[in-house]
């Protein structure tokens, strides 16, 4: 009995036991679909959360109306302003901003509109001086130029520092992104709020005020660079000077940098000024900014010339002083040839020379050579050589 009821319970448990069919090829893609959505499916990862931009790169925010600001001197937050300059008519806004990175021009670029290539262009410095359109809105590229105080110009001085400001205009908004530590943009905000007549023009307000002050600093450092090369000039022509010239040439590439911040952009300005999207009301104001710009570019054009002038001049100087030096000890070895000439006469091995058996042979011998090199010495002198 007891035999019977283990195998009994035992063919249970056999019966119990799920059946394992194969699969039927109809299965097939639901079971590939299934395995595919487990491989794609994000495995969760631990670790830091990833960065959300950088908060001091928002410097100021603020909406303008009639060219006062709202909401006092304290920043707004930019999508509320948005917000803000939407709603009301006739207002932008001007958002200020300091080497912001893809993480803080992300959201920027939600609120305003801004194509990719915008952000791309934005977020990276080094441009150069340009204008550009896409879609509605206008980039417009300036480089900052600031000059470098130093006591003395040596061959690693660096003169002129530069950075770059990017200025995306559109309709109701201003965005300037600024690179580098040159040129900081509260002072021309300062200046354009004290001036509501240029301010009420809208969002190229703005361009036209950051435009004015960089032209303004590139006049500033042509007069600083005007006073290094003044110095240069009487170290050049001094009758006591040095050899080195380094630091000639060191001005001369802090000249090429400064050149590439202020000659490229007289095209961006004439392309402004032809733009029917400018204000009729700034082109007055643009066209004084040219003018300035001009001048700038015909005083950093002619340094240009001139240090190449000092340098070639340098280099000329050089050179006559190595042909001076070379006449000196052709003019020595010529002197020193004489009493050489005569002390290797007697001193020929020879039984019989006139004068050896004189007493006074020997003074007679020197007394020549004196003789003869003071005639050489002097007839070299008054010719220059020495």
């Amino acid at each position: 009995m007891l035999g019977r009821g283990g195998d009994s319970a035992g063919r249970r448990r056999l019966l119990r036991r799920p059946v394992v069919r194969p699969p039927r090829l109809g299965d097939l893609p639901h079971a590939i679909g299934r395995l595919l959505d487990s491989i794609a499916r994000p495995v969760p990862v631990t670790g830091p959360a990833p960065r959300a931009g950088n908060p001091d790169a928002v410097v100021d925010c603020a909406v303008y109306t009639g060219g006062l600001r709202h909401g006092g001197a304290a920043p707004i937050p930019y999508p509320e302003a948005a917000r803000q300059a939407r709603r009301r008519r006739g207002a932008f806004l001007w958002l200020g901003l300091h080497e912001p990175d893809l993480a803080t021009m992300g959201p920027v670029a939600e609120v305003f509109g801004l194509h990719e290539l915008l952000v791309e262009q934005a977020v990276s410095g080094g441009h150069r001086p340009g204008v550009q359109t896409l879609g509605d809105v206008t980039r417009l590229v300036l480089r900052t130029a600031r000059y470098v105080e130093h006591d003395q110009l040596t061959e690693t001085s660096e003169v002129v520092e530069t950075g770059d400001v990017t200025i995306l205009i559109g309709s109701w908004f201003a965005i300037t992104v600024r690179h580098g530590p040159v040129g900081p943009l509260w002072a021309v905000r300062k200046e354009l709020e004290s001036r509501p007549d240029v301010l009420r023009q809208g969002p190229w307000s703005v361009a036209y005020a950051v435009g004015s002050r960089m032209v303004d600093s590139y006049l500033d450092v042509a007069e600083h660079v005007e006073r290094d090369l003044e110095r240069i000039e009487e170290e050049t022509f001094a009758s006591v000077r040095t050899s080195e010239f380094a630091h000639i040439y060191q001005l001369k590439r802090e000249m090429v940098e400064f050149k590439r911040a202020v000659l490229p952009l007289g095209d961006p300005l004439a392309r402004l000024l032809d733009s029917q999207a400018l204000p009729t009301g700034l082109r007055p104001y643009l066209e004084d900014v040219r003018g300035r710009l001009a001048r700038a570019a015909d005083r950093v054009a002619g340094f240009d010339d001139l240090v190449n002038s000092i340098l070639q001049a340098r280099l000329a100087q050089v050179s006559v002083d190595q042909n001076h030096d070379m006449r000196k000890i052709a003019a020595w070895a010529a002197i020193a040839a004489v009493p050489t000439v005569i002390a290797g006469i007697f001193g020929m091995n020879f039984e019989v020379l006139p004068g050896t058996g004189s007493p006074y042979g020997f003074y007679a011998a020197i007394g020549s050579m004196l003789l003869i090199g003071g005639g050489v010495y002097h007839r070299l002198k008054k010719s220059g050589w020495l």
